[in-house]
């Protein structure tokens, strides 16, 4: 993380690298995540209700407490850790700063709303479908908008590169 402080992404080729490497399977973490929501639910909130309340015409049943806790126990840490490094990267960049603390306060809250979007529609009311819709939504967004950020910085760092620099 150093090498965006000190400049040194102007002349680590190879870490830069590693780090659009990184930021390539990240994205396939994103589209992922959207292909496992569209699995089970689409952007209805009688989807949303279907899958967390179930369904007599689908025959499936609710979402367990059990069930629930273990996806949210796993989420928590996951989407913690790769918001908290995808934001870390972003604020290494010379984007504003205003951008910065919006971008991160933004995919921070959509990812805990998306993550209690599901627990409210189960155990409080079905009409939180919508802000599960609309967290997921913002998470999807946010998540790109981060990945776009931290890319084009380094896109745009490589182009700045000295060519006499080999390691």
């Amino acid at each position: 993380m150093r090498y965006f402080v000190t400049g040194e992404q102007q002349r680590k080729a190879l870490l830069n690298a590693l780090v659009l490497m990184f930021l390539g399977y990240i994205a396939l973490l994103w589209l992922s995540n959207a292909l496992m929501y569209f699995h089970h639910m689409a952007l209805t909130p009688s989807s949303v209700i279907a899958y967390y309340l179930g369904s007599e015409e689908q025959f499936t049943q609710p979402r367990s407490y059990q069930g629930m806790l273990e996806v949210s126990h796993f989420h928590l840490f996951s989407m913690g850790m790769l918001i908290v490094t995808l934001t870390h990267l972003m604020l290494m960049t010379d984007f504003s700063v205003y951008l910065k603390i919006w971008l991160s306060a933004l995919t921070y809250l959509s990812a805990i709303a998306d993550e209690a979007a599901g627990w409210l529609v189960r155990f409080v009311h079905p009409l939180f479908a919508y802000f599960k819709i609309a967290a997921f939504i913002t998470l999807e967004c946010s998540l790109l908008a981060l990945l776009v950020v931290v890319i084009w910085a380094l896109l745009r760092a490589r182009t700045q590169m000295q060519p006499t620099q080999t390691d």
